[in-house]
């Protein structure tokens, strides 16, 4: 590994610009690094001769000073997201060998500003799980370890992390559904944003619940993560959900100055049990930021106890609507029947073509819209999610960002949980109300545990209000200081 995969996107940007340093070589450099990835498992498909062919047209813009702030830069792909002729599956075996004809839009507009694509990266199956043990490929091994004992990166986005955070891609596509950008970047120390729903087109990307999937960014670093936003998003016609609003210069809201801002930090997040370390950084951040000029407001979201059982109604709802369409005559996977029957290759080839989580989220979402049941269960979770965002709604009328922990732990050890759905759904507690509100939220590395394992913190604020979540998370970025980084343990493993 050399130096060049420590730098963050904004400083190999600047290097770019001058000509200190070469998109191919930069290109160079994270090729190796991917190399030599293999034992986290974040790849699933490397792209090399894409990249270097990409990192070639980049310098060819850079020298005719057409650069724009992704230009020659060396991203990871999370695999939902559909890439033109390259291997496009949400990590399920349902979607063997499909290769899309058409490239997404969050991928398109990244080419389009010049950046490079390192390869594919592991996901939970269909963007269901908080571990990502989850995936059709194996499960992704966190760059932090506890001693010498593996963790999970957190998911669906485990492979977009696990790159990042281990060096191997300057930044990588996510997506969040309810929550899976923010909890796997506070398990790995990555700055993880989830703009508004509809900042960002959904068009290509694989769905999970259509209501609430967005997609997102990873980086190591808030400056980072706001020039990735500004390339990924802005409208698009394609997709009926995307918002026609103009896309704000993100890294120019990075002004270090939240004098006179109010932060509110809300009673229901105090849950029972909560382990004193998160406790006490989450008053660590509190601090920090009232240190820089800002005002602490205590505030209350009364519904939020409610906010995981609707998520785990409304989502597995939608996505037992949007999977239906997985059933091996068009696309992906077929397995025929003894019989040969038409019902015989239906059941044959979901049956061996979804995970076990997928499984169970589909039969929780068919009966929750049952006839005699949607009414008791869909029907009342939505009208519950709108009490959700009339909660924050009001919040928002006292204060400028809403400050909470990310999730309730540090990253456990692979198997720890998978067993006990409800204690692995738990680790979205902090990060769905804001999803099932649709509002912008950042995960920001803000320490680590009693093992030395990252923890963060959750930035919410207002839908569209993208730019006071980066002000305030730069603030904070800034007051918590450098963290240590992982070790290299998988490079010396070889």
């Amino acid at each position: 590994m050399t130096d060049l995969t420590k730098l963050k996107i904004a400083e190999a940007r600047d290097l770019l610009a001058k000509g200190d340093i070469t998109a191919r070589e930069l290109t160079e450099a994270h090729i190796s690094a991917v190399d030599g990835f293999d034992d986290l498992n974040a790849f699933i498909v490397k792209t090399p001769e894409t990249a270097l062919e990409q990192a070639d047209a980049a310098d060819a813009r850079i020298q005719a000073g057409e650069a724009k702030g992704m230009t020659g830069i060396p991203v990871g792909i999370k695999d939902l997201f559909a890439t033109k002729g390259v291997h496009t599956q949400a990590c399920s075996h349902i979607l063997d060998g499909f290769k899309p004809e058409y490239e997404s839009t969050v991928t398109q507009n990244l080419w389009d500003d010049g950046a490079v694509m390192l390869g594919k990266l592991n996901m939970d199956e269909f963007a269901m799980g908080s571990s990502n043990e989850n995936s059709y490929y194996g499960p992704v091994k966190n760059p932090w370890r506890r001693g010498t004992t593996d963790t999970v990166p957190g998911g669906s986005s485990g492979g977009s992390v696990a790159s990042v955070a281990g060096f191997a891609a300057m930044g990588a596509t996510a997506s969040d559904t309810g929550g899976s950008i923010r909890q796997p970047a506070s398990f790995t120390g990555t700055f993880g944003f989830k703009p508004t729903y509809g900042r960002c087109s959904r068009y290509g990307m694989v769905a999970f619940a259509s209501s609430l999937d967005q997609a997102g960014t990873v980086t190591r670093s808030v400056r980072d993560g706001a020039i990735m936003l500004e390339s990924i998003a802005g409208f698009d016609a394609k997709d009926s959900t995307s918002a026609d609003l103009a896309v704000p210069n993100f890294e120019a809201a990075l002004t270090g100055d939240i004098r006179g801002m109010k932060i509110g930090i809300p009673k229901e997040y105090h849950l029972e049990g909560m382990p004193a370390e998160i406790e006490a950084l989450w008053e660590k951040g509190k601090n920090l930021l009232k240190d820089a000029g800002a005002e602490i407001i205590d505030i209350s979201l009364p519904h939020t106890k409610y906010a995981l059982p609707t998520y785990y109604i409304v989502a597995p709802a939608e996505a037992s609507s949007n999977l239906a369409r997985y059933d091996g005559v068009r696309y992906g996977l077929r397995e025929t029947g003894n019989n040969g029957s038409l019902d015989d290759m239906y059941y044959n080839t979901r049956a061996a073509g979804f995970g076990d989580e997928v499984k169970r989220r589909i039969l929780i979402g068919t009966y929750v819209l049952s006839a005699g049941y949607y009414d008791a269960y869909y029907l009342k979770a939505q009208k519950v999610r709108q009490l959700i965002s009339n909660d924050f709604k009001a919040a928002f009328e006292k204060v400028d960002v809403i400050l909470t922990p990310t999730a309730p732990s540090a990253a456990f050890a692979p198997g720890e949980k998978s067993d006990d759905p409800l204690a692995m759904y738990l680790n979205d507690v902090f990060t769905v109300p804001a999803s099932l509100a649709g509002l912008p939220g950042a995960n920001v590395p803000a320490g680590v545990d009693k093992n030395g394992l990252p923890l963060g913190l959750q930035i919410l604020g207002k839908a569209w209000d993208e730019e006071t979540v980066f002000k305030v998370s730069g603030v904070l970025e800034d007051a918590v200081g450098s963290l240590a980084e992982p070790e290299l343990w998988w490079r010396s493993a070889k």
